[in-house]
C-alpha cells in the first residue's frame, strides 16, 4: 500500500502529469466557451434546454452550463495545482543546490568529449592559467593543481534552469491569481440611459440587470459607486461602420456620495473608469425610445426605456413598453387592469420604409420613426410573473386580455388616437450605453505572474548550458601544453563555433610554439566517413 502510495505521488508530481493536466484544463474550457453558462445568463441556458430537449438536461446534470465551477473542473485544477507544488518543489532545491556547488572537475581524457582542442604555446603554466581564468569573465570557475598540471574548470549557464523554475512558479501563481479573482470578484452589467436618464448606483446587486458573484461575495461588501451619462457619441463611415464610441459621464466614490460631488470623466471602450478597486467599462450602446399616451381623462404618462438592437449595422431596435393608468382615472382596480397600455414594435435611428415596412438605413439617430402595434387591456404589471423586458406576454395575447387596437407608424412628435381617445405620441428617442462594473483583487497579481511567466520563458530559450575544460601542462622545452575540452549541456546548435571563437579568446596573446588541429571525436569521424 506504501509503495503504491509513493509510485501514485511520483506519477502525479512528475512533469509530463502536469502538462496533460494542462492540456486537459484547456480542454475543459472549451464547453464554457461554446455552451451558455448559467452565471452569465440563466436564460439563455433555459432558452438551450427547452429546444435541445433530449441532450439538454443531460448536459446539465453534468454541469455543462456551470463549466468554471464544476466539480470535474475544480478537480483538474486542483490536481494541476498539487502537480506544479510537487514537480518545482524539488527541483527549486536542486538548483540550490547545483548553484552552490562548485563545477565538475576536469575529466581524465579530453579526447572523448565532444569538442577538444590542444596546443603548445610558450609561457609559464601558472600566470597562463591566471591570465585564462581572467578571460572566463561571466563563468563560474574552480582552478586546481592535480599531478604536475593545472586543471580550470568553468561552467555558465544557470540562468537556463532558474528562468524555467520561475516559468513554471509564475504558471502556479497565476493559476493561484485566478482562482482568487472567482472566489473573490464580481461582474455587473446594467443599462443607463443619457440625456438625463436616471443613473445607477452599484450599492447592491439588485441594480444591475445581471449580476455575477465570486463564491465568497454575498453583495453585501460593494463599492459603491454612482454614475450618470451626460450625453454619447458615436463617430460612423458612410457605410455605417462605427469609428469611435464615448460618452460623458459623472460618477460619485467614497467621500464624494456624502458631499455630493461629482466627477467628469470621459468613459471611451478600451478606456475603463478605474475607481475603488473597480473598473467600469464601455460594453455596448443602444436607443430608449419615449412615448407619451394621454389618457380620455387628460391624464399623462410618459416612459423612456431601452430597445433591444436586433442589428448592430443599422442599429434597428426592437422593444415594447407598458403604461398603467394614472391614479383617479379608473378607481376600481379591475377597470383599470382592463385599461392599461402596451406597445411593441421597432425602432429606426434612419427612417427606410418599404412600402409600410420599417427599416433602418443608418445608426445615426438622423430620421428616428417607430413602428408600434398598441395593445389595450392587462399587461401583466399586477401578476408577480417575471416579462421579458423587450416583448409583450404572448400568453396575455393570446387569452385575449391584451388586445390589438392599432398598427401605426410614428415619427418624433407625431401620435395617434385610440377609439376610446387615448392618444399615443412618439416623443423621440435618446441613447444608452452598457456599464459593466468589474471588481478582480487578483487582476494586478495576473499581470505581474504574466509578465514573469514570460521573462521566464525567454531566459530559459536564450541562455544555454555550457561547460568548459583546460589543462595546462608541461610541454616541449620552453613551452606549455594547453588542452581544452568543452561540452554542451543543453543545446549543441552553434556550440562548435561558440568553442573555436571561445578557444581562440583564451589563447589570444599567448605566442603559439605549436598549435595542433582540433581532435576528431569519434562521432565526427564516422559523420566525415559517411
Amino acid at each position: 500500500m506504501l509503495a503504491l502510495m509513493r509510485n501514485t505521488w511520483r506519477t502525479l508530481t512528475s512533469m509530463g502529469t502536469a502538462l496533460v493536466l494542462l492540456f486537459l484544463l484547456a480542454l475543459a474550457a472549451i464547453p464554457g466557451a461554446l455552451l451558455p453558462q448559467r452565471s452569465l445568463n440563466e436564460a439563455k441556458v433555459a432558452e438551450y434546454i427547452a429546444e435541445h430537449s433530449t441532450i439538454g438536461p443531460w448536459l446539465d446534470r453534468l454541469q455543462a452550463f456551470d463549466v468554471f465551477s464544476s466539480f470535474w473542473f475544480t478537480a483538474i485544477y486542483a490536481l494541476l495545482f498539487i502537480s506544479l507544488v510537487g514537480c518545482l518543489t524539488p527541483r527549486m532545491i536542486e538548483h540550490v543546490r547545483s548553484m552552490r556547488a562548485v563545477p565538475v572537475a576536469a575529466p581524465r581524457n579530453f579526447g572523448r568529449l565532444p569538442k577538444h582542442h590542444t596546443a603548445e604555446v610558450s609561457g609559464e603554466p601558472q600566470a597562463l592559467a591566471t591570465a585564462m581564468t581572467g578571460r572566463l569573465r561571466g563563468w563560474r570557475k574552480v582552478t586546481d593543481v592535480r599531478d604536475g598540471s593545472v586543471e580550470i574548470s568553468a561552467e555558465k549557464g544557470y540562468l537556463r534552469e532558474f528562468g524555467n523554475i520561475v516559468f513554471h512558479f509564475s504558471l502556479l501563481g497565476l493559476l493561484v491569481a485566478v482562482a482568487a479573482g472567482k472566489l473573490f470578484g464580481y461582474e455587473g452589467n446594467v443599462i443607463v440611459v443619457a440625456d438625463g436618464g436616471p443613473g445607477f448606483c452599484s450599492a447592491s446587486p439588485a441594480a444591475f440587470d445581471s449580476f455575477r458573484a465570486g463564491n465568497t461575495v454575498d453583495g453585501t461588501s460593494l463599492h459603491p459607486i454612482c454614475l450618470r451619462v451626460n450625453d454619447f457619441q458615436a463617430d460612423y463611415l458612410p457605410s455605417g461602420q462605427a469609428v469611435s464610441f464615448a460618452a460623458d459621464i459623472d460618477y460619485q466614490a467614497g467621500t464624494d456620495l456624502t458631499s455630493d460631488t461629482w466627477r467628469p470623466y470621459r468613459l471611451e471602450v478600451n478606456h475603463p473608469l478605474r475607481v475603488g478597486g473597480d473598473r467600469i467599462y464601455l460594453q455596448g450602446h443602444g436607443y430608449a425610445p419615449t412615448f407619451t399616451v394621454t389618457f380620455p381623462d387628460g391624464q399623462t404618462r410618459t416612459q423612456t426605456l431601452q430597445w433591444r438592437p436586433d442589428d448592430q449595422i443599422t442599429m434597428l431596435s426592437s422593444g415594447a413598453m407598458r403604461f398603467d393608468p394614472p391614479a383617479g382615472t379608473y378607481p376600481d382596480p379591475d377597470e383599470r387592469r382592463k385599461n392599461q397600455i402596451a406597445i411593441q414594435g421597432l425602432f429606426a435611428p434612419t427612417e427606410l420604409l418599404h412600402g409600410t415596412l420599417l427599416s433602418s438605413s443608418f445608426p445615426a439617430p438622423n430620421d428616428p420613426a417607430v413602428a408600434i402595434d398598441i395593445y389595450k387591456g392587462d399587461t401583466g404589471l399586477d401578476t408577480g410573473r417575471p416579462q421579458s423586458l423587450f416583448t409583450l406576454d404572448p400568453r396575455l395575447i393570446g387569452q385575449g386580455r391584451l388586445t390589438k387596437q392599432a398598427r401605426v407608424n410614428l415619427g418624433v412628435g407625431e401620435s395617434t388616437r385610440l377609439d376610446d381617445g387615448t392618444v399615443v405620441r412618439f416623443d423621440g428617442a435618446v441613447p444608452f450605453i452598457n456599464v459593466q462594473v468589474s471588481h478582480d483583487p487578483a487582476q494586478i497579481w495576473v499581470l505581474v505572474f504574466a509578465l514573469t511567466m514570460m521573462a521566464g520563458l525567454l531566459v530559459s530559450l536564450v541562455v544555454r548550458r555550457r561547460r568548459i575544460w583546460i589543462r595546462i601542462g608541461p610541454g616541449g622545452p620552453g613551452t606549455v601544453s594547453v588542452e581544452l575540452g568543452g561540452l554542451a549541456r543543453t543545446d549543441n546548435s552553434g556550440w562548435g563555433d561558440e568553442f573555436e571563437r571561445l578557444t581562440e579568446r583564451l589563447l589570444a596573446g599567448a605566442d603559439d610554439a605549436q598549435r595542433e588541429e582540433p581532435e576528431m571525436t569519434e562521432r565526427e569521424a564516422k559523420r566525415d566517413r559517411a
